[in-house]
Order: C-alpha cells, then structure tokens, then sequence
C-alpha cells in the first residue's frame, strides 16, 4: 500500500532532522518519492517561514 506522511515546521534544519528520522526506518526500496516546498509570509514587518515536506512510500 502507498502511504505518505507529511512534515512541517519552521526552521529548515528542523525539517531535514525529523525527515531523516523517519527515512532511518524505512527501507530503500520502500521510498518513492520527498516533495519540498517553502512558504513565506510577511506579517507585522515579520518574515514568518514554513518548510515542508511529503514522503511518499509503500507501506
């Protein structure tokens, strides 16, 4: 069965480390595909960032 999960947070080197802790169990062959996308929001003279990630894999 394909699965994905999904992962969110704020600063980018948080987004590799909880990818890579969920990519350290799961096999190789069961990876298929990481989607990557960056999200910025100007609010209050603040710039807020968003980095995400989907893993796509077989379950």
């Amino acid at each position: 069965m394909v699965q994905i999960k999904m992962f969110d947070e704020e600063h980018e080197r948080d987004l590799e480390d909880a990818v890579n802790d969920f990519l350290r169990g799961l096999a190789d062959r069961d990876l298929i595909d990481i989607k990557y996308q960056v999200g910025c929001l100007l609010e209050d003279e603040e710039q807020i960032y968003c980095f995400s990630a989907m893993v796509i894999f077989r379950a």
